[in-house]
């Protein structure tokens, strides 16, 4: 992050009330900067009888702007996101699919709904990330942080090109032990408080309450993909993910979960530790997203959802943005719906994603 170049550049912040976005501002204040705050709210309407943390965020996200001498202001997006980002899951999960909520909260309503309200009236919108970005021959790349744990590149890789250029992420370079360290010797508010877990608006709601109160139950059976035996009654496909084995409550296990139809409303299960059914080495990508600029190599690495590993492949063209992902090695729970992440062959830059679809 270069103060110069920082200098004269309108920033707002998004703070959240955690750890992380908290320092962001110390980041920016120690560099004489003197960023305005908004905190973003997204969670169920007052008054809902959904147990939300939003009131503990706001309160600790107004500490830290005040510590700074920096403005916050609440920005309501609760009807942008309802609107948007819940019709996307639940159409997704209707359909079979396994989405990302998260992911399209970024593109739609942090650097979306948020900059239509105000994020226009500023030159970089700053946020709490564990990601980086890097000018390469003159274009701004979104770019891995050095923690492989906490890295939130996968949660970026939907925005569009316009929001990555106003994109700032002061934290990006540094690993989570490093910002817990930072906050504990400044002393911030939250410099111990726990990182939020699960869907960012959700607080502590359950996902499968959530997905009940929107689409309610549809029993159908389970059977055994091998034999087509009868296992027992899901309540509903979309409470079950591809590669689910925990939280199946099936007997006689362990079980996977490796295959819906939809059409049926019938769950195939796979018994064993790690049924081959389980795993994918070649899978259908489409509607491939690029970030800055097209793929400039068809080998490359990606990972399918939120976890330190990521894999190599070699990608084979097969329509307009649709690809047949060729791993490496088998990859356990590949679920169409979700976002298959590409990077370069070092796994720095981040290319963009697309939705793994169905064979």
């Amino acid at each position: 992050m270069n103060s110069n170049e920082l200098k004269d550049k309108r920033i707002a912040v998004l703070l959240s009330g955690g750890v992380d976005s908290a320092v962001v501002v110390y980041e920016l204040a120690r560099l004489g900067l003197q960023p305005d705050c908004f905190y973003i709210k997204i969670g169920p309407e007052e008054g809902e009888e959904w147990d939300c943390s939003s009131e503990e965020d706001l309160e600790m996200a107004s500490a830290v702007a005040t510590r700074f001498g920096c403005k916050l202001d609440v920005i309501n997006c609760h009807k942008e996101y309802w609107d948007k980002v819940t019709s996307y899951t639940m159409e997704k999960v209707k359909a079979g699919f396994t989405p990302n909520p998260d992911v399209m909260c970024n593109r739609l309503i942090k650097f979306g709904a948020f900059h239509d309200k105000r994020g226009y009236e500023y030159d970089l919108i700053a946020t709490g990330h564990y990601a980086q970005t890097e000018r390469i021959n003159g274009q701004k790349w979104l770019v891995t942080s050095p923690d492989p744990v906490k890295d939130q590149t996968d949660f970026l890789a939907q925005i569009y090109d316009w929001q990555l250029q106003k994109a700032l992420f002061p934290i990006g370079h540094y690993r989570k032990g490093e910002v817990r360290r930072i906050a504990e010797r400044e002393h911030l508010i939250n410099a111990r408080r726990k990182d939020s877990q699960g869907i960012c608006f959700l607080g502590k709601i359950n996902y499968n309450d959530y997905l009940r109160r929107y689409l309610g139950e549809n029993p159908g059976e389970v059977l055994e993909l091998e034999t087509g035996k009868k296992i027992g009654m899901h309540r509903g496909l979309w409470f079950h993910t591809i590669g689910q084995r925990h939280g199946l409550g099936f007997g006689g296990g362990p079980w996977y979960a490796v295959k819906k139809d939809v059409v049926q409303n019938v769950l195939y299960v796979s018994k064993g530790f790690e049924p081959s059914t389980a795993y994918k080495k070649d899978f259908p990508i489409n509607d491939l997203h690029l970030l800055t600029a097209p793929l400039d190599s068809l080998e490359v690495t990606f990972k399918i959802r939120h976890t330190p590993e990521h894999y190599r492949a070699v990608l084979e063209p097969i329509g307009e943005g649709a690809y047949l992902v060729h791993a490496e090695a088998p990859i356990q729970g590949v679920a169409p719906g979700q976002f298959c992440v590409l990077y370069d062959k070092v796994h720095h830059r981040c290319y963009g994603s697309a939705e793994i679809a169905w064979d």
